[in-house]
Order: structure tokens, then sequence, then C-alpha cells
């Protein structure tokens, strides 16, 4: 536990100034896990152009590409940030290697080349997203029975009531959070498997889709947190919950 105990940090109502804090979000070496750090900027940005890049430790990340293991983030979207709220700030940012070539990892700049080819086509895109609860030790899924499994699937889809239904307070925090950030988030549900649920994001144009989904994910994995819960993307999180289709005996 963090000592609050699920408790309101009691510092986080004082005030700022004039000041605020950008907390900058980058793809890490794995491509599916998120890093982010937090600066002070001395006013509210205009335009994410305003920005200044920022670097970070790639050897820590795995995305340390030689002797010189600073990788540099390059703001490319802001959103609102619903955690620290007011002016304070999400940044979305891309990855750069120490001679200001694309990092590998950074696969959204070749997107984003291929998206500007076509922008004259307006593509939209929606992507829906599944994930899965797990309690604070990412192996048990989140309020599941100590001792053995829920019942067969069945019930457990759009499910309403708390024999079905398994982290709705989570889901709801997220979906307010997005609203609040600005995500262009669709809807959401429950899946087949208790703690199971998805959502939608979308329509959006162009890369904005990678980044509203990403940034989707940010905000999941960090309200997850204050129900010290683990979020997993992966379709198969665990040998014992398997997919979504098997993870209930009938």
């Amino acid at each position: 536990m963090d000592g609050l105990n699920g408790l309101k940090n009691p510092f986080m109502d004082l005030p700022q100034g004039s000041r605020i804090q950008a907390y900058y979000l980058w793809i890490d070496g794995s491509g599916q896990a998120l890093r982010g750090k937090t600066r002070t900027l001395e006013q509210v940005p205009a335009d994410v152009a305003e920005l200044p890049e920022w670097n970070f430790d790639g050897s820590s990340t795995g995305q340390s590409t030689g002797q010189n293991s600073d990788v540099y983030i390059r703001p490319v979207a802001i959103f609102k940030d619903p955690f620290r709220r007011g002016d304070n700030i999400l940044v979305m940012c891309e990855t750069y290697a120490p001679d200001d070539s694309p990092h590998p990892t950074n696969t959204r700049y070749e997107c984003n080349v291929n998206m500007e080819l076509c922008k004259a086509e307006i593509p939209w895109f929606g992507i829906e997203q599944e994930y899965t609860l797990f309690d604070h030790t990412g192996k048990n899924p989140y309020c599941w029975p100590t001792n053995g499994y829920p019942g067969p699937q069945g019930p457990y889809y759009c499910g309403v009531g708390a024999d079905r239904v398994k982290g709705r307070k989570i889901v709801e925090a997220h979906y307010r959070a997005c609203l609040y950030a600005g995500i262009k988030i669709a809807g959401s549900n429950g899946e087949v498997m208790p703690s199971q649920w998805e959502y939608q994001v979308g329509p959006c144009e162009g890369i904005s889709m990678g980044d509203h989904l990403w940034v989707s994910r940010y905000i999941l994995s960090r309200v997850a947190e204050e129900f010290d819960s683990v979020v997993s993307f992966d379709p198969s999180p665990s040998p014992e919950t398997g997919t979504e289709q098997d993870a209930i005996a009938t």
C-alpha cells in the first residue's frame, strides 16, 4: 500500500502558482509499456510546439542504442491531466536517438509519415481495447474467488450486479478521467469473463488515433493504481486465465 490506505492525498490541493506540472509519456523498449516523468513548466503552453524536448536514460527502459544511452523525447500531443487537474497536462512523446534520428522503437514516426501521405483522404480510425484487471500482485484476477473460479461464462457480458460485475468503480473512474483529459472515448462494456472489460476510442483522424489510445491506456493503469489493481492488455494474460473463450470452465 502507499501509506494513505485509499484516503485523499492531503497535499494535492496546495496552490502551485503560475507554474504547472507536465507529465511526459513515451513507449518503452518493450513496445507495449509506457514510461513517464514530470517536469515543471513556467506557464501553460498554448500549443504542443511550445513544449521543450527532454531526455531519459535508455539503458533503464530497454532503449539504449550504444555507448550513449540518452534517448530524447519530443512532445507530439497534449491532454489535460485528470490526476493533478488544474492547468497540469499529460504530454505524449516520440523517442529519438542521440543523432536526432527516430529511435528504433519509435513506430509512431513512420506511421505519421504514411498518414501525412494520405492526409487528403481524411482517414478515420476507431479502436476497441480489451483488458483484464488483476489484484496488486498482477497474478490473481480482480475480485475472483480466493480458492477457485467464478461460474461458467454467460451472465458476465454487459452484466449488472455484484455477482456478475468485478471492477466497475475502476471502469467508471477511467471513463470519466478520459472525458476530462480530452480522450475521444466512445463507450465501454463488461466482457465475457469477470474482471475483463473493453472500451472504444474514436473516431479519430490520422495519427491522433494512436495518441488517444496510448494516453487512454496510461490513464487506465494510473486509475487502477488508486484501487491497488494491475491492468493487463494481453489477450491471454496468464496460463490460469487463458483467453476470454476458455477462461471459465463450462
